[in-house]
C-alpha cells in the first residue's frame, strides 16, 4: 500500500482519539504528564490492535459489526460527554483530591474503544482486500498516539481561554464525536 494513502487513513481514524484528548485536557489541572502518556498510549494501542482484531475476524463478521459499531461508539460517547456536562453544569466546587481522572479505569476504556471501532472496519476491509495488516496496524497505532499527544498539549490552552465552559465544552465535544460516528453510519 502506498505510504501516503496509509497515513491518510491514519490520520482520519486517529481524528477521533485528537478530538476525544483535547476535549479531556481542557482543565489544565486534570491532564500532567502521566495522564498525557495513559491516554496517549491507551488511544494508540487500541487503534494498533481493532485493525488486527477486525483482520482476523475476516468478512464473516463484517455485517454484524456494522449493524452495531455506530450505537456502540456513540452509546460510550454520550455517557461520557454527559457525565462531563453534568459535571459542568453543576455549581463550583474547591476541588478535590478525589475527583474522577477521565484516564484511568472504565472512563480510559471505554473512550479506548469507542475512538477505535473505525479502525476494526479498516481491519475488516484490509481482511477483505487480502492485504496485509502488521504494518498498517504499527503506522495506525503510531499516529493515533501521536495525534492524541498532540491534542492533550492543546487542551490546556485552549482550556485557559474559555475557562470553566472547558468541561461544557469536552463533553459537547464528546456527543457530538457520538453523533457524527452515528450519522455516518446511517
Amino acid at each position: 500500500m502506498n505510504i501516503a494513502i496509509l497515513l491518510s487513513i491514519a490520520l482520519a481514524l486517529a481524528m477521533d482519539a485528537f478530538t476525544v484528548s483535547l476535549g479531556i485536557s481542557l482543565r489544565p489541572e486534570q491532564v500532567g504528564i502521566r495522564q498525557t502518556m495513559r491516554l496517549s498510549c491507551s488511544f494508540g494501542f487500541f487503534q494498533f490492535l481493532m485493525p488486527i482484531c477486525g483482520w482476523l475476524a475476516g468478512t464473516t463478521i463484517l455485517p454484524l459489526i456494522q449493524s452495531i459499531d455506530h450505537w456502540v461508539a456513540f452509546g460510550l460517547l454520550f455517557l461520557i460527554g454527559g457525565r462531563m456536562i453534568y459535571s459542568a453544569l453543576r455549581p463550583a466546587r474547591a476541588p478535590q483530591a478525589g475527583q474522577p481522572d477521565p484516564t484511568r479505569g472504565w472512563a480510559l476504556l471505554l473512550l479506548s474503544i469507542a475512538t477505535s471501532v473505525d479502525a476494526l472496519a479498516v481491519g475488516l476491509s484490509f481482511s477483505a482486500l487480502g492485504m496485509t495488516i502488521w504494518y498498517p496496524s504499527v503506522i495506525i497505532g503510531i499516529v493515533a498516539f501521536l495525534m492524541t499527544l498532540l491534542g492533550t498539549r492543546l487542551g490546556p490552552i485552549t482550556g485557559k481561554i474559555i475557562g470553566r465552559r472547558a468541561e461544557l465544552f469536552g463533553g459537547l465535544i464528546l456527543i457530538l464525536i457520538g453523533i457524527k460516528i452515528l450519522a455516518d453510519h446511517m
